[in-house]
């Protein structure tokens, strides 16, 4: 059995909010038999934009999650409203009955997610139901997708089993697993959302100039393994993502041709780190077999 899903790139969301229009384009003043009362005109609606702030100083990023109901197959709402109100179909689409519903405002705490909103007008709790009145009709994606100048948004109907290899493959994630909730909204490049950063700038000093250090080899270890390599670009600038943003303590080792090796202890606490300038030491000599370490100047306090 076919079932939708929606995968969604968080790197390629400019928050536009096209989406959010799109939904409230065609929720708001308009009813859907079967499927939707109109939904209100003001107030959040059924998609929405969040945002996240990683980093400080010019090592900086800001991605947006789209968010709305992810169509889990084991949701809190299909438990709390069994009785007809909250249904699952066949090809995994959860619809929330405008009748049945009517005067459930206990349904919207149902859902940890925040995606069911409460219709005072009409009395109703609402969710994004994936435009299935759309997709019934002939449409082979809701209308979020078409409206994405980026196309961040992507609308797959496939089985279970095709689904699953396609997360692993293409290292989709869902918000919040813990909650076991089995949502059928995936993200891509969630770790820009979720995840944090270690980056710093890497400068050299001869005589009263200051250049930047361009292609040092910079490794980061965990307790002595390598984690990740990477090369600091034409302005000195490297980073490290996708990092767990507390609670561990990275080594990161910094050479370059001429200059003196570094290493630096570096503890991820809340959230991404920015370390600042890293002033590089020449190196006076031919360096000795097997390498040293040295002290680095830095110009922003680690």
């Amino acid at each position: 059995m076919k079932k939708w899903n929606l995968i969604v790139d968080v790197a390629l969301c400019e928050n536009c909010n096209n989406c959010v229009l799109a939904a409230k384009d065609e929720l708001v003043d308009n009813t859907f038999p079967g499927y939707s009362v109109p939904h209100e005109r003001q107030g959040r609606g059924v998609v929405w934009l969040e945002r996240r702030t990683r980093g400080s100083a010019h090592m900086v990023d800001t991605a947006y999650r789209p968010a709305m109901c992810g169509h889990c197959d084991a949701g809190p709402c299909l438990a709390a409203g069994a009785d007809g109100a909250v249904r699952k179909r066949e090809d995994g689409i959860v619809l929330i009955d405008p009748v049945k519903a009517k005067g459930r405002r206990d349904l919207v705490d149902a859902c940890p997610y925040g995606a069911i909103v409460w219709n005072e007008a009409e009395q109703v709790p609402q969710n994004w139901f994936f435009d299935a009145h759309l997709l019934d009709a002939g449409w082979t994606a809701p209308r979020c997708t078409a409206v994405c100048p980026t196309q961040a948004i992507e609308a797959v109907r496939v089985s279970d089993e095709d689904m699953a290899t396609r997360a692993e493959a293409e290292r989709l994630r869902t918000w919040h697993p813990e909650w076991s909730t089995r949502p059928r909204l995936y993200y891509r490049n969630l770790h820009r959302f979720d995840r944090a950063f270690v980056g710093a700038s890497l400068l050299t000093r001869e005589g009263e100039e200051v250049a930047c250090v361009a292609g040092a080899r910079v490794l980061l270890r965990h307790g002595g393994e390598l984690v990740s390599r990477t090369i600091s670009d034409a302005f000195g600038d490297f980073r490290f993502d996708d990092l767990p943003p507390d609670g561990v303590t990275y080594q990161i080792g910094i050479e370059c041709d001429g200059l003196l090796p570094v290493v630096l202890d570096v503890e991820m606490e809340d959230g991404s780190r920015h370390l600042g300038d890293i002033l590089l030491v020449k190196q006076l000599g031919p360096r000795a077999s097997g390498g040293s370490t040295a002290t680095p100047v830095v110009e922003h306090a680690l």
